[in-house]
């Protein structure tokens, strides 16, 4: 089967973290985290803040993911996501956010701390923020007035994501950013680019409200895959339907194309579902293919999560069959 050499992964969170896993497992030489940085709650929120820093967290999730598999890379991994317990002014801090926050003072560079840590931990690949600076994040939530018509403003990732609204459009603030220039580098380098899964809202869209990441992806001759949620999440997806993801994507992205939407065959069991989303895929120039990726638990049900090495698989499968048609076009 034919491995990729160089993959680039967007999302943030424990989304991006699981699709980082099965980059290491593909095989690709070269692997690019390309994270949000829109987080504003919690040890991020606290060292966003009183630092004035980007937020670390997605971020240093990123890095532990990647961590080599040897007895070192492990070690680092479990230190950086390490949190400090108690009710003191440390209570709740990840190591790694703080390592992070710390060498960037000494380095004088939030790249170079990132890198630093890279090394520490043997990575498998480099993590970049998609843009150099701290984002915020600001939606039009309808259902939190008497009136269901009504749209009110929520402003912060935390917000956004435990709303008991529902989500109609976000954006972020500033508008229209500039990208990092390493993750345009990565992006034109990549030869498979995953987006998602992940909070839709928050940890998703907000990579493709910059302008020049979409024109990039859109632009690349890499094989393009939305790896879908397994399902709604509380809050800001709250009832919404694997289509009404795609939706959702198009509306706020008009110019991304894409190959290719992985989607779990167990959430869309019947065939009238599976149409629906085939369509919903035309609107993003992809297709809709259908595998097992869900991670299950000793009585065989689905954890919500997505299994490292069944994505993988499927990742590699689409691939191969991408390449062997790039071949066989160009002869």
């Amino acid at each position: 089967m034919t491995k990729p050499s160089h993959m680039v992964c967007l999302g943030g969170g424990h989304g991006l973290y699981q699709t980082l896993l099965s980059a290491r497992l593909s095989g690709a030489a070269d692997i690019s985290a390309i994270v949000t940085v829109a987080d504003d709650g919690g040890s991020s929120g606290r060292l966003r803040r009183e630092l004035e820093i980007i937020p670390p967290g997605d971020l240093r999730m990123a890095l532990a993911a990647l961590a080599n598999s040897d007895p070192v890379g492990d070690l680092w991994a479990r230190t950086l996501q390490h949190r400090f317990k108690g009710s003191g002014a440390m209570a709740g801090h990840a190591v790694g956010n703080l390592m992070i926050a710390g060498l960037t003072d000494v380095l004088g560079d939030y790249q170079a701390a990132l890198d630093t840590i890279a090394e520490l931990t043997n990575s498998q690949g480099r993590v970049f923020p998609v843009v150099n600076q701290a984002l915020e994040i600001e939606a039009e939530v309808a259902g939190l007035d008497d009136d269901p018509r009504v749209m009110r403003q929520v402003r912060g990732q935390v917000a956004v994501a435990s709303t008991p609204g529902q989500v109609r459009r976000v954006r972020i603030v500033p508008e229209r950013p500039s990208a990092n220039p390493d993750v345009l580098d990565a992006i034109e380098r990549a030869d498979l680019i995953t987006i998602g899964p992940g909070s839709w809202f928050s940890s998703v869209l907000p990579h493709t409200l910059v302008p020049q990441v979409v024109e990039a992806i859109s632009a690349s001759d890499a094989l393009r895959v939305v790896v879908l949620n397994l399902s709604a999440e509380p809050g800001e997806t709250h009832g919404f339907s694997a289509e009404r993801h795609l939706h959702v994507l198009a509306q706020h992205a008009p110019k991304l194309r894409i190959d290719r939407i992985l989607v779990d065959e167990a959430a869309l069991p019947t065939d009238s579902e599976r149409v629906y989303i085939q369509r919903a895929a035309q609107s993003l120039g992809a297709r809709a293919t259908f595998a097992d990726v869900s991670q299950v638990d000793d009585s065989g049900r689905s954890n919500n999560k997505h299994d490292p090495e069944k994505l993988s698989a499927a990742l590699l499968e689409l691939y191969s069959e991408y390449r062997s048609n790039s071949d066989t076009n160009r002869r």
